[in-house]
């Protein structure tokens, strides 16, 4: 998959530079046993899917499982540290989430994204973006994929 992803944004992007069909990709990020651990334990996140390798193991899994909330917040800082809204992003209004398959820890994850929707506001300085958002792992399989509906800017600030 590498040879055949999208440039990755080296700006935020406007909402006039957001048409439908853009796509762009990230870097990777592989979650590592200190990702889970703090997130189990500081949200709560205590089944022994997450916290038991013998548990996780005998409901059938190959390795300790990484829950879906956290799989998703990883794409999210993908997305945001890759600098695709930075400067640019005004408001996350909300996303449909689906899993596809389980994320282990030792996953290495990266997004792709593609503009789905994109509407001007009747403010005109802001749009509406809908992105689709692949998650895959380090085997090329999706594990998730979310629609993120955002409020973009039209032009630049200065900071």
């Amino acid at each position: 998959m590498s040879s055949s992803l999208p440039p990755r944004p080296h700006r935020g992007w406007t909402f006039d530079e957001l048409p439908i069909g853009r796509r762009w990709s990230t870097s990777r990020r592989t979650v590592s046993e200190t990702d889970l651990v703090i997130y189990a334990t500081q949200f709560g996140f205590v089944e022994g899917l997450f916290l038991d390798a013998t548990g996780a193991e005998r409901a059938g899994y190959s390795g300790r499982l990484v829950p879906g909330s956290l799989v998703m917040s990883i794409a999210e800082g993908l997305i945001i540290s890759g600098g695709a809204i930075a400067g640019t992003g005004m408001a996350y209004l909300g996303a449909e989430i689906k899993v596809l398959g389980p994320t282990y820890v030792g996953d290495t994850l990266q997004v792709v994204a593609e503009v789905t929707e994109a509407r001007l506001t009747s403010a005109q300085d802001r749009g509406i973006v809908t992105t689709r958002n692949e998650v895959f792992n380090q085997k090329d399989d999706a594990v998730m994929v979310y629609t993120p509906t955002r409020m973009i800017r039209s032009s630049h600030v200065d900071d």
